[in-house]
């Protein structure tokens, strides 16, 4: 299907738009600053539903209907619809810049699929409000409440329409270079479930979570509606109408198989989990959810890089340039880790004090404390393995976007690509079965914690496999230095865990059990990083070292969140 057309001999090209450090630790601060907001919100969110329904079959009920919503959002939002637009809208934006006459790519790729989409979603909608009994069977069937399940799974049916256009949207104004408005949508989420939960859970009880879930959703959607339109007719200036000669975009519908398919198969990880969970004793499920929710603020920052990255290694894949899409996978691997390993080391060590202060109140009783504590160290042996997933599955797809250009002599399926597509659904297919595995073999004597734990087997085992599979895909990763770096990182990591367990434990309450852990936790992970020679620590350290010696002026710091995220770690975004 052609997309876009052109008219007339092309001119030159334009160079390449340039996005260096600077730009880099812009767009980091602002999504950083939006999305620790956005996951501050949602973190309230799980305290009052913690605080007003504890863990009982009343939240597992409500749960089961949030399978919904969390199935939609990587498909819509976070992982399928990114990994799909960004690429798509990243080419349209390079031929805007190789072809500035003639209609618009952008305005033409939004014309082509857009209406389709919506009519995919309000059916797959429908299609969910209609079937919600026989999806929560699916998900549950040992479930104590399944009625409350399934009116709340009617009601949270409502998502997938705003998701799906909020991921749309969002992956448009990324691929401008736009990261502010994707960036509040968690912001407006949460804030509406906040706002129909507090109001209403009196008169509604767990109901009234699932009315704020699709409030917010509807939020979500609307906060990308405006710089959406702003950046479509932003692309209008300078352009001419011209007739058209046959150049432009071709669609690749076979290409949106594998990657909506994988993303379904990651998201099964929650369905075993939940599936098996259902057998278990009441509130099972409720300490999965309670400790994915902690361990998955561990993430936040890592995925954060590679939210912010995605369009340059997609705009360099688009071009041609495999060095420099090579060169920034490896950076974001080596960040990602860096900051995942950190984050695991903490709650490892800090877990019973982190979710004694977060959640043991109301409802929620000492013994959900210990239970929910216990998942999160078992969960946190699989977060290393997520970091990295997140980070290598952009740029595996975006190997061989939905969009293409319509004069690309390569043919669409070439022999051996159609199959190299599927991989990481093969990957994640054999992590599955490691999860399944692992989980019936230990739930019967070990419960939540069996479950959590083939959850970090099967998910590591696809990292693993990943790894080989950019290998396949032409992104040859330079091996011995991406796995060094991980070493040095683990071991930093794993013995700050065993120093910081050891000072939380030492000292009581809760409070001064965690500022122990997490001050213990980070000097060992920084020392014995930075002995270790792990360059994502050891860099910005040493240049934040020489600024504080040299007494430089504070108007000068930006500079520093420049090269942390170029060369190290992180900027704070300040």
């Amino acid at each position: 299907m052609t997309l876009s057309q052109e008219v007339r001999p092309a001119p030159p090209a334009a160079p390449p738009v340039e996005r260096g450090p600077s730009f880099l630790a812009k767009a980091f601060g602002i999504t950083a600053v939006l999305s620790a907001a956005g996951s501050a919100l949602g973190l309230l969110r799980d305290l009052l539903l913690a605080r007003f329904f504890g863990a009982d079959s009343g939240t597992d009920a409500f749960l089961v209907s949030w399978t919904v919503p969390e199935t939609a959002a990587p498909l819509l939002i976070e992982d399928a619809m990114a990994f799909l637009m960004v690429p798509a809208f990243s080419l349209a934006l390079v031929l805007r810049e190789e072809r500035p006459e003639g209609p618009d790519p952008v305005r033409q790729l939004t014309a082509d699929t857009l209406p389709w989409l919506l009519a995919g979603l309000c059916a797959l909608s429908g299609a969910t409000m209609l079937w919600a009994p026989e999806v929560v069977h699916a998900l549950a069937p040992g479930l104590a409440d399944p009625a409350l399940a399934i009116t709340c799974t009617r009601i949270t049916a409502v998502t997938i329409l705003p998701f799906g256009v909020a991921g749309y949207l969002g992956a448009a104004l990324r691929a401008h270079h736009r990261f502010t408005a994707p960036a509040a949508i968690y912001v407006a989420y949460n804030l509406g479930i906040l706002g129909i939960l507090t109001t209403c859970h009196l008169l509604l009880g767990v109901r009234a979570a699932a009315l704020g879930v699709a409030f917010g959703s509807l939020l979500m959607a609307g906060v990308l509606v405006g710089p959406f339109v702003r950046a479509l007719r932003g692309g209008l200036h300078g352009r001419r109408r011209c007739a058209a000669d046959g150049r432009g975009l071709l669609l690749s519908p076979l290409a949106l198989l594998p990657v909506a398919v994988f993303t379904l198969t990651r998201q099964s990880q929650v369905f075993i989990e939940r599936y098996l969970g259902s057998t278990l004793p009441a509130g099972t499920i409720s300490h999965l959810n309670y400790a994915a929710k902690v361990s998955q603020l561990a993430m936040t920052t890592a995925i954060l890089i590679c939210t912010v990255t995605f369009p340059l290694v997609a705009r360099a894949l688009a071009a041609g340039d495999l060095v420099a899409a090579r060169d920034r996978v490896e950076k974001d691997l080596g960040q990602a880790a860096a900051v995942v390993l950190a984050g695991t080391a903490f709650l490892i060590a800090c877990a019973p004090a982190v979710v004694s202060l977060l959640f043991q109140r109301g409802a929620f009783d000492a013994a959900d404390t210990a239970a929910t504590a216990q998942v999160i160290q078992v969960y946190s042996f699989g977060l290393l393995a997520q970091a990295l997933i997140g980070v290598m599955v952009r740029p595996f797809f975006s190997m061989r976007p939905a969009v293409r250009r319509a004069d690309d002599p390569r043919p669409d399926t070439a022999a051996g690509r159609g199959l190299l597509d599927w991989y990481p659904v093969a990957a994640m297919a054999v992590g599955l079965l490691v999860t399944t595995v692992v989980g019936l073999s230990t739930a019967r004597h070990f419960g939540a914690l069996g479950l959590a734990a083939g959850n970090a087997a099967g998910i590591t085992t696809t990292a693993v496999l990943l790894l080989r599979g950019l290998a396949l895909r032409g992104i040859a990763l330079r091996m011995p230095q991406v796995l060094g770096g991980q070493a040095r990182l683990l071991l930093a990591g794993a013995a700050a865990a065993a120093v910081g367990g050891c000072a939380a434990r030492a000292v009581h309450p809760a409070g001064l059990s965690l500022l122990a852990g997490g001050v213990s936790v980070l000097v060992v992970y920084l020392g014995l990083g930075t002995l270790l020679g792990a360059r994502e620590l050891a860099g910005p350290l040493a240049r934040l070292a020489a600024l504080l010696r040299e007494n430089r002026a504070p108007a000068e710091g930006s500079a520093v969140g420049d090269d942390l995220l170029e060369e190290g770690t992180l900027p704070d975004g300040r």
